[in-house]
């Protein structure tokens, strides 16, 4: 579904990641692991074109993405969760979700989203700001299936949500990947999450992958130990 070749991104003169080669295959979740600074987030905007990449290849489902730009990828079938979530607060809980929707031809959002996260249909008249962050993760995720996603990328989701509700997440993204059949990349450090969702584990450290293996068979010490400062 999707493949990552010889991918490289840099700020000004310094390169930032090194020739990165991964690939997700067609209702996979992959979890990316890493301290901070590493190149998670790096990784997840210039995937989804918000920062340009300087070399390397992009596919999804076969076809070059590249140098598309963000809304060209959001049409071609990438859907994104930005860490910190960056909904609307000002507009309605519907209306955020409407944003999703520019590139389908549907004019009101779909039954079966307000179907899978109900304390959205129950609050869609209230303004996002007002939702807790659960809440507004939920609005987050529902905003980006609204585009009728292949692939969707989610960046550090765990980041400030109470462990009950990270709990109800991960089995939220595995209800979607069974219901909807897309992939799904999660950039993470919380290492009890990332076990709890993903098929398989990629850990970035300085800008390249230096470990990956399959959840059945991971060796969560090894992990962890590239997670600890």
């Amino acid at each position: 579904m999707l493949s990552v070749a010889d991918y490289r991104v840099s700020y000004g003169q310094s390169e930032v990641l090194h020739g990165l080669n991964f690939e997700v295959k067609p209702r996979e979740i992959v979890a990316v692991m890493g301290r901070n600074g590493m190149g998670k987030t790096t990784l997840m905007k210039s995937l989804m074109g918000v920062i340009p990449s300087s070399s390397g290849s992009v596919k999804l489902d076969g076809k070059e993405v590249s140098q598309l730009k963000s809304y060209q990828r959001v049409a071609s079938g990438f859907g994104f969760v930005p860490q910190g979530r960056m909904i609307f607060s000002s507009m309605t809980v519907k209306e955020n979700i409407e944003t999703g929707l520019t590139t389908t031809k549907r004019r009101s959002v779909p039954r079966e989203l307000y179907d899978m996260f109900p304390v959205l249909l129950e609050m869609r008249n209230r303004r996002g700001g007002n939702l807790s962050g659960g809440q507004q993760q939920q609005l987050a995720i529902a905003r980006a299936l609204a585009s009728d996603p292949k692939m969707l990328f989610l960046d550090e989701p765990t980041e400030g949500i109470q462990p009950s509700i990270i709990r109800e997440m991960g089995r939220t993204l595995k209800m979607i990947r069974d219901q909807r059949g897309l992939s799904i990349v999660v950039s993470e450090q919380v290492l009890s999450f990332a076990l709890d969702i993903a098929d398989r584990i990629l850990v970035i450290e300085k800008g390249q992958i230096v470990h990956e293996e399959l959840r059945a068979t991971v060796n969560e010490a090894k992990v962890a130990a590239y997670l600890s400062v």
